[in-house]
């Protein structure tokens, strides 16, 4: 139970990966706040782990992450209510697969406000908490086509990137403050998006990733825990792969 009494924020916590790290980090005791986009989502979210576990310490919040303003006012409440923020976790985006040639500025700028400006405003607000404590960690959701690309789509894989240069920047600035900063980027894994995915699709996926299965929540959660662990205390500006190896 390392992270009894710390203070854990999951943002995309309301299902898939998201939901998973809320649960992994229960599981090791911390209290969790997950956010979700709309409330009804997050008190869904925050009642089926309620009915799991018991006695855990999650509830949930619904800050427009784009907005600079409703993530520091749902953070302040955070704050007031635990006295800390231990670990941020801003695993919260969206993908899509348009065209190049369909492209919209809108299009573009909605995957960009959540995955980037989402990511930054969080970590914005609880730096400054993790500041005065002298101790935090951040991590961040990128993704292997960070690494990759994809061949449609081009917003994703380029907010993923720009995941990646904050993290090491980050990890640069706030590492003598006693702030780690790291992320993980998933390969293909199997949530409720990948499960309707026919399996004439899946199969040759599968077929190139080494260890011959898709990736789990759990496995991209375990990550997320072990780099917010004291196992970890010697590992900042990384960008952590947990893909089986699977590289195009």
């Amino acid at each position: 139970m390392e992270f009894m009494d710390k203070v854990v924020i999951v943002t995309g916590g309301s299902r898939g990966i998201g939901f998973a790290t809320v649960e992994a980090f229960l599981q090791e005791g911390a209290t969790v706040v997950l956010c979700a986009s709309r409330q009804e989502t997050a008190d869904k979210a925050v009642a089926k782990l309620q009915e799991t576990y018991p006695k855990a310490k999650v509830e949930g919040i619904w800050p427009a992450l784009d907005h600079y303003g409703d993530v520091k006012d749902a953070f302040d409440k955070v704050t007031e209510k635990y006295g800390r923020i231990d670990v941020l976790v801003n695993n919260a985006g969206i993908s899509e697969s348009t065209p190049f040639a369909a492209y919209t500025e809108d299009t573009f700028d909605k995957v960009m406000d959540l995955n980037v400006k989402g990511t930054f405003n969080c970590s914005r607000v609880a730096a400054e908490v993790m500041e005065k404590q002298g101790s935090g960690v951040i991590l961040n959701t990128s993704s292997m086509v960070s690494i990759s690309g994809q061949p449609s789509g081009v917003a994703y894989p380029t907010s993923k990137f720009a995941v990646n240069g904050f993290t090491l920047s980050l990890a640069r600035e706030l590492g003598p403050k006693g702030i780690r900063v790291n992320a993980v980027a998933p390969g293909i894994t199997e949530t409720d998006m990948m499960k309707a995915v026919p399996r004439e699709v899946i199969d040759p996926m599968i077929a190139r990733i080494p260890l011959r299965r898709l990736g789990q929540p759990e496995d991209i959660a375990n990550a997320f825990v072990f780099l917010a662990s004291e196992k970890a205390s010697y590992i900042t500006g990384v960008v952590l792969s947990v893909d089986g190896l699977m590289r195009t």
